[in-house]
């Protein structure tokens, strides 16, 4: 596929347990490149755009609660094939299924809260990865 961009969020709990480092560090050592990051507060509106797809679904409040309960860093990264190899270098959604090896699954939190506190979100294809980018850092960011 070439070279391509993708939107990350570490999410509030992977800020609040002062992770940011290493999961960046992951990245960077894998030989992506960060093209852009901020933190933010993300507000209940801006939130409901990023998980609109999820709307009427039983987890979407929980969803909505984690994600503006405190501050999260939000990235975008670039490399070959980078959608997908930052899916495989996250792991699993549920962080109980995680491998070693996987962000996720080294550094989840012993016990696990729940499936909604995992930590980190990485875009899943290019189009979600192209509505991701716009709506946190506008469309001047895209490929």
């Amino acid at each position: 596929m070439g070279i391509s961009r993708t939107y990350v969020m570490i999410k509030p709990d992977g800020v609040k347990r002062k992770l940011v480092g290493k999961i960046i560090n992951r990245f960077e050592e894998a030989g992506i490149n960060i093209i852009t990051m901020k933190m933010l507060d993300v507000s209940r509106k801006l939130a409901e755009q990023h998980y609109a797809e999820h709307e009427g679904k039983p987890f979407y409040d929980d969803l909505l609660n984690f994600i503006t309960s405190g501050s999260s860093v939000a990235l975008i990264l670039e490399g070959n094939n980078v959608i997908s190899e930052v899916r495989k270098m996250i792991g699993a959604t549920n962080p109980a299924e995680a491998k070693s090896g996987t962000i996720r699954g080294d550094l989840r939190e012993d016990p696990l809260k729940s499936v909604t506190e995992n930590m980190i979100h990485a875009s899943d294809s290019d189009q979600s990865a192209k509505r991701e980018i716009r709506l946190f850092f506008g469309k001047s960011f895209l490929l």
